[in-house]
């Protein structure tokens, strides 16, 4: 049995696919392993899931950018919310917005200020185009009524060289890889994503406290093939919930700057839902193209 993750190894979703596969390994004693499938933006991993028979033995660790790509691209050769059947959900979590200690702002009102005295100047990276760090950016600008100029780069590695090196001013990445530079002072933490503070960085507001109703978090969880037995779907999700609840796995969720999300396929199926509706908007109204 496996489970297809659409990126290459090392990344929140992969980590998080094979703390999955480790957990329902030793409870369903049947033996899971993750196939990394990346290329296409997240589509080739997504694609070849929706192609698999549904039979179970075959899952996606899905995040949220099958649902960005839902309205990104024009032409797929599948529907996210058509072919694919939630299973649970396993954890979310935001992103962090950054600075450059060259940038005057200390708070998202004074940056928000600061943008629009420099409006189209000041430079916001990203780990792709489509990516929720981008999206997270660019819902960002839509709803604070600012223009920044987008810079895409071939992951985070990039991205962040160019970031510390003042070459870009701003960027919404993970909170664990973001707190190292902010703990150094490389970096300025103005707020998270997520629609409240978070527990560990209480003294970081969260986007929402100055522009209500944004929340901008990453997701993850269990995609199986469209007319997957429904036993078999409600067993998964009774199991992934059970890892979820367990201290140790909850724990090593915590690590990764994130938080468990609890329920059953049918909320996570409306969860799915609505991001597409979400970002769908954002990407019409920003005229997002893929890159």
């Amino acid at each position: 049995m496996k489970i297809v993750v659409s990126f290459a190894a090392g990344g929140p979703t992969d980590i998080l696919g094979r703390l999955t596969a480790q957990w329902l390994s030793e409870r369903l004693d049947q033996q899971f392993v993750v196939e990394n499938r990346p290329g296409g933006g997240g589509n080739i991993g997504a694609e070849a899931v929706v192609r698999s028979a549904p039979d179970g033995y075959t899952l996606l660790m899905i995040d949220a950018t099958p649902t960005i790509n839902a309205t990104l691209y024009d032409k797929l050769n599948f529907d996210v919310a058509r072919d694919l059947a939630a299973v649970a959900a396993v954890a979310q979590q935001p992103q962090m917005m950054i600075v450059h200690p060259s940038v005057p702002a200390k708070t998202v009102p004074e940056f928000i200020a600061y943008a629009k005295a420099d409006a189209g100047k000041i430079n916001m990276a990203s780990a792709g185009t489509g990516t929720p760090p981008h999206m997270a950016g660019e819902l960002f600008k839509l709803m604070a009524g600012i223009d920044l100029l987008h810079v895409p780069y071939r992951g985070t590695g990039a991205a962040y060289a160019d970031l510390l090196g003042g070459r870009v001013q701003v960027a919404f990445f993970g909170p664990v890889s973001a707190m190292e530079h902010v703990k150094s002072g490389t970096l300025r933490a103005l707020a998270v994503t997520g629609s409240k503070r978070l527990g560990d960085l209480p003294d970081i507001p969260a986007v929402a406290e100055f522009l209500p109703g944004y929340e901008a978090s990453s997701w993850f969880g269990v995609c199986a093939p469209k007319g997957t037995p429904s036993e078999i779907v409600v067993k998964l999700n009774q199991e992934i919930n059970a890892a979820i609840g367990d201290p140790k796995f909850k724990s090593r969720i915590a690590e990764l700057g994130a938080t468990t999300l609890p329920g059953s396929p049918a909320d996570f199926g409306k969860h799915i839902a609505a991001e597409i509706g979400k970002w769908g908007k954002v990407i019409r109204t920003a005229n997002i193209k893929p890159d």
